[in-house]
C-alpha cells in the first residue's frame, strides 16, 4: 500500500491538499470546475475501467474524472518522412497509405492498437526518442494516451476525439501526442496508472489520457475525455485549450511540481525488506485464513463471486480458497473445508451458467456489469481463458464433476480453435466492439454476440428452437432484465445474452426428454448458431503474441493434458467442446513454448522479448513475461514434458534474478535497468485480473527449490523467503489484496512436501498412466518428477541438479514404470498401479516431522 504523502501544490493560482494514498483524497480540478468525489473503495468504476479489479477493463457507464497532476515516460527510435503543418497531418512517407485522408507514424508500428489510430487526423507519435526530441526542442508539453486494443471507451475516445479534425488540429498545434498500447509497454502503463490510483482513491481505468512536460513529467490527466463540456465537466476541447494556456504562463511551476510527484511517487511505492526473513510466525500460518475470511466476508451466497456487481472473474481469489479448504481437510476441520469449498464451487458454477461465459463459441468475456454474471462487457482476453481454466481443472480434481472439465475444455477448445496462429503462439484479446453488417463502419459492443429471438427460431426453426430458448432464457422482448445494472440505457432492446437459468435436469423435466438428449440437442443447437454467427462481421483480433499470457496459458494447457485423462471413458462431448483426447493439449503447451523459445528468446543473452507480431516488438521482457513462462514451463514438465522445459526455466529465472532482483531491499522490480524514459521502477504485488510478478515468482522459486537439491535449492529457498519478507506487512493488512503471495507463504511453510518420482520410458503408455495418477488427486503442494532413464539428457540433467532423484529413475525388474511417493525422509514402496498410486496420494499426509524435505538433500 502507498504510504501517505501530503503536498502542497499550486496550480493556476489553486492550492490543494493532495495525499497519496489509496483511500484518499480532495481532488484536484485544473479548470475551477467541481471536483469528482474520489472513491473510498478499490473495487469503483472511474473513466474507462475497475483498475483494482481488473486489468484492461471498461465500463459501460464511465464517470467523467476530474483533471489531476499526474506522472509519465518514454522510449522507443523511429525514422520516418513525416510533415505536419497547419495541425494537418501530411502524407510525407514514400510507403503512407494513400486510400486514407490522413496516415500518421503509427502506420510503421506492429502493435493492433497503435495501427487503429495510423489514420487519425492527430500527429500521433509512438513512444520512443522522435517525441521526446521534439517535445523538448520546441518545448511543448507531451499529450500521452494509452490504451489497448479491444478497449471500448478507447474507441469511444477515438471516434469521438481523435478522429474530429477540430479536436486533431488543437492536438498538434500545442502538443507532442504519444500513443501507447499498455499490453505491449506495461512499464509505461503501470507508472502513470500508479498515480491515478494514488490521486483516485484506488480507481483508474483506460484510456488513460496524461499531459506531460517535454521531460516526461506529469501535469494533468485523466481518462475518457467526452470532446464538449458536458454535465459540469470539462471537455476534451476545452483541457486541450486550458492546459495549453497554463504551460505558456507556468512553464517552470509546473515543471517543479511534476518532479515533486515523481519523487514522492518513487518513495511511496519502494517496497524492501527489514529482514532477509519472514519475522512473524502468524503470517506464515495463517496468511491463507487470513485472506479466506475477508474475502468471505464479501461472498455472494446467492449468486456467487466474492463482491458485487461488476463482477470480475478474479482466478487468484478461487485458487486460495481451494487451498484453504484442503488445509481445513487435512486439519480435519470438515464443516469448515466444505464451507471453504462450496464458496469456490458455487462461483465456478454460476460463472458458467452466465452469460458472462460464451455458450456458443467456448471462452469467458471479460466481466459482467450486473450481479447475476450475465450481461457482459464483451472483450475475451488470454489472461482471463488461461486462469480460469486452471480453476474449472482444480474443481474437477477435486469433485470429479464433469461439469468443470467441460467447462475447462470448452475454454482450452476455443483458445486452440480461434486464438492460435498456426505456429502455435496464442493472441492476446478479441475486441468487444463489431460492425452491424459487412459494409458498415458503425461499430457496437456485444452485436456479434447478442441474439434476437426472431434470429434463432430462423437458424433451429420455431419448433426446435423451443428447447433452447428456455433452458438459455431467450425471450421476444429481450433477456437483459434480470438486474437494473444489466441494460440500464436500453442498448439490448429485444435482444438476449444466453443464460442458464435452469439445469438440464429442470430442461429434461420440462419437455420429456432424458438428461442425455438435451444435452445433445442443445449442444447442436450452439452449433447451428456458431456456424451461423460465424457469417456476421467478427470482432477485431489482437494477434499480438503476448509472453507473459503465453506462459498462462501454457500452463492451462499442460495441467489439462494430465487432469482431463480422469473423465470417464464414455463421457459425451457437445460442441463447443471438441472431445479431443488431452494429450492434445500438452502438445498445443509445447508448440507455444517452442513458438516463444524461438522468436522471443535470445539464447545468447538469455533475454525474452515482450511480444510478436509481424516479427518481435521493441520492448524488452518484464517481470510478468519471465515470472509467468517459467511457471508454465514448471507445469509443462510435471505433466510429461521434456527436462529441456525444466532446464530452460532455470536458465530464465536466472535471468529474471539478473535484471529485476533488488539487492538491496529484496523483491523483483517489474522493469528491468537501463530504460531512461522509465521515470521510477517498481515492484508490484497486487493480484489482480493477472496475478503479480512477485507473487508468482515466489511460488516458482519455492517449486524450483523442490525440484534441486544441495546449494542451488537453498538459494531458491531462502530467495523466496526474502521476497515474501518484503510484503510481509501487506498480507497482514490487506491479504485479499494478495492473494496469490499468501498462497505462496503457505507453500513455504509446509514443512514436507510430497514427492512423487514416476520413473519410466517417456510417453510409454504405463509411464502416462502413471503420470496421469500422480495429478488425479488435488495437493497444491505435491513435486511431481518424470525421470526417463533410457534418455541420456534426462539422466545428464538429475546426475547435476538432484542426484537422488537420478538414483531412482529405474523401472521395475520387469521393465514397467515405476512411481515412488516420498515424504518426510520415507518413500513408500514403489508401484506400478495408477490405481494404487491415486489411492496412496488420496491419504491425507501425515504430520511432518521435519522442516522440510527435499529428495537428495538432507540441509533442511
Amino acid at each position: 500500500m502507498l504510504s501517505t504523502y501530503n503536498s502542497l501544490l499550486l496550480f493556476n493560482g489553486l492550492q490543494f491538499t493532495r495525499r497519496l494514498h489509496w483511500r484518499t483524497n480532495r481532488s484536484f480540478s485544473l479548470l475551477g470546475c467541481r471536483p469528482a468525489a474520489a472513491s473510498s473503495s478499490v473495487a469503483s468504476i472511474s473513466g474507462g475501467g475497475n483498475l483494482a479489479a481488473a486489468s484492461g477493463s471498461v465500463s459501460r457507464n464511465p464517470q467523467f474524472f476530474s483533471l489531476w497532476v499526474g506522472v509519465i515516460l518514454p522510449r522507443r527510435d523511429q525514422k520516418l518522412a513525416f510533415s505536419v503543418k497547419s495541425g494537418e497531418v501530411q502524407k510525407g512517407a514514400e510507403d503512407m497509405d494513400s486510400s486514407h485522408k490522413y496516415t500518421n507514424r503509427l502506420a510503421h508500428e506492429h502493435s493492433p492498437y497503435l495501427l487503429q489510430h495510423a489514420h487519425n487526423p492527430v500527429d500521433w507519435y509512438p513512444w520512443g526518442e522522435d517525441a521526446f526530441t521534439k517535445a523538448q526542442a520546441e518545448d511543448k508539453p507531451i499529450f500521452l494516451s494509452v490504451g489497448y486494443s479491444t478497449c471500448h471507451w478507447c474507441h469511444v475516445m477515438e471516434v469521438e476525439s481523435f478522429e474530429n479534425e477540430e479536436v486533431a488540429k488543437l492536438m498538434n498545434e500545442s502538443f507532442v501526442n504519444i500513443k501507447v498500447d499498455r499490453e505491449e509497454r506495461p512499464d509505461v502503463d503501470k507508472v502513470y496508472m500508479t498515480y491515478v490510483q494514488a490521486s483516485q482513491g484506488g480507481a483508474g481505468g483506460w484510456p488513460m489520457s496524461v499531459f506531460l512536460t517535454p521531460e516526461l513529467k506529469p501535469i494533468v490527466g485523466g481518462t475518457y475525455f467526452h470532446p464538449d463540456d458536458k454535465y459540469g465537466r470539462p471537455g476534451f476541447k476545452t483541457v486541450l485549450k486550458r492546459v495549453r494556456e497554463v504551460w505558456e504562463s507556468k512553464k517552470d511551476l509546473l515543471r517543479e511540481t511534476g518532479n515533486q510527484v515523481v519523487q514522492q511517487l518513487a518513495e511511496a511505492t519502494a517496497a524492501m525488506a527489514p529482514s532477509t526473513k519472514l519475522t512473524e510466525t502468524s503470517i506464515v500460518t495463517q496468511a491463507v485464513s487470513l485472506c479466506a475470511l475477508q474475502l468471505a466476508k464479501g461472498f455472494d451466497a446467492k449468486l456467487g463471486g466474492f463482491g458485487g456487481a461488476p463482477k470480475f472473474p478474479r482466478p487468484v481469489e478461487v485458487a486460495l480458497m481451494m487451498r484453504h479448504y484442503k488445509r481445513l481437510e487435512q486439519q480435519g476441520k470438515e464443516s469448515a473445508s466444505t464451507k471453504a469449498l462450496e464458496m469456490a464451487l458455487f462461483s465456478l458454477r454460476c460463472m458458467a451458467r452466465g452469460g458472462m461465459h460464451d455458450h456458443i463459441g467456448g471462452g469467458f468475456h471479460r466481466y459482467s456489469v450486473d450481479e447475476y454474471w450475465h450481461v457482459p462487457h464483451f472483450e475475451k482476453m488470454l489472461y482471463d481463458q488461461a486462469q480460469l481454466v486452471n480453476v474449472y481443472l482444480d474443481a474437477f480434481v477435486v469433485t470429479k464433476d464433469l461439469q468443470y472439465s467441460q467447462v475447462a475444455r470448452d475454454v482450452l477448445d476455443y483458445l486452440h480453435r480461434d486464438m492460435t496462429n498456426p505456429e502455435g503462439g496464442i493472441f492476446s484479446a478479441e475486441d468487444a466492439d463489431s460492425a452491424e453488417s459487412p459494409n458498415s463502419s458503425q461499430m457496437k459492443e456485444g452485436l456479434f454476440y447478442i441474439w434476437s429471438a426472431q434470429e434463432i427460431e430462423e437458424v433451429l426453426g420455431k419448433e426446435h428452437a423451443k428447447m433452447f430458448e428456455a433452458h438459455y432464457y431467450v425471450k421476444p422482448e429481450g433477456n437483459c432484465d434480470l438486474s437494473r445494472m444489466s441494460d440500464p440505457h436500453g442498448e439490448f432492446l429485444q435482444k438476449n445474452v444466453p443464460i442458464e437459468r435452469q439445469s438440464i435436469a429442470d430442461t429434461a423435466a420440462k419437455f420429456g426428454k432424458t438428461e442425455q438428449e438435451v444435452m445433445q440437442y442443445l449442444g447442436q443447437c450452439r452449433a447451428e448458431l456458431h456456424a451461423y454467427r460465424s457469417c456476421r462481421p467478427h470482432p477485431r483480433m489482437d494477434d499480438k503474441i503476448i509472453v507473459a499470457w503465453n506462459g498462462l496459458a501454457i500452463s492451462a494447457f499442460a495441467r489439462a493434458s494430465q487432469i482431463l485423462r480422469k473423465e470417464p471413458q464414455d463421457v459425451h462431448y457437445e460442441f463447443p467442446v471438441t472431445g479431443c483426447h488431452p494429450k492434445e493439449y500438452l502438445e498445443a503447451g509445447e508448440k507455444a513454448a517452442t513458438f516463444i523459445k524461438t522468436k522471443l528468446y535470445n539464447e545468447k543473452t538469455k533475454r525474452l522479448t515482450r511480444s510478436f507480431r509481424d516479427g518481435p516488438s521493441q520492448a524488452p521482457g518484464f517481470l510478468d513475461d519471465y515470472a509467468f513462462l517459467i511457471s508454465g514451463l514448471l507445469d509443462l514438465y510435471e505433466c510429461g514434458g521434456d527436462t529441456k522445459w525444466l532446464s530452460w526455466a532455470l536458465d530464465l529465472q536466472a535471468s529474471q534474478d539478473e535484471q529485476f532482483w533488488d539487492k538491496e531491499g529484496g523483491g523483483y522490480y517489474s522493469t528491468p535497468e537501463g530504460d531512461s524514459s522509465i521515470l521510477f521502477r517498481m515492484k508490484e504485488d497486487y493480484d489482480g485480473a493477472e496475478p503479480s510478478g512477485n507473487s508468482v515468482a515466489a511460488v516458482n522459486l519455492l517449486r524450483l527449490s523442490s525440484f534441486l537439491s544441495g546449494d542451488r535449492s537453498d538459494y531458491f529457498h531462502h530467495t523466496a523467503e526474502h521476497l515474501l519478507a518484503v510484503y510481509e506487512s501487506r498480507m497482514k493488512e490487506v491479504a485479499m489484496a494478495v492473494p496469490l503471495l499468501c498462497c505462496a507463504v503457505d507453500v513455504l511453510n509446509v514443512p514436507s512436501k510430497r514427492q512423487v518420482i514416476v520413473a519410466g520410458p517417456r510417453y510409454a503408455p504405463d509411464t502416462d498412466a502413471l503420470l496421469a495418477a500422480s495429478h488425479a488427486t488435488f495437493d497444491p503442494d505435491k513435486v511431481i518428477f518424470h525421470v526417463d532413464e533410457t534418455n541420456a539428457q534426462d539422466q545428464e540433467f538429475w546426475r547435476e541438479m538432484n542426484p537422488g532423484v537420478s538414483a531412482m529413475s529405474h523401472s521395475s525388474p520387469e521393465g514397467k514404470a515405476v512411481a515412488y511417493v516420498c515424504q518426510n525422509f520415507t518413500c513408500q514402496a514403489p508401484t506400478s498401479d495408477p490405481t494404487a498410486l491415486e489411492q496412496l496420494l488420496a491419504q491425507t499426509p501425515p504430520a511432518p516431522k521435519i522442516s522440510t524435505f527435499k529428495i537428495g538433500s538432507m540441509t533442511k
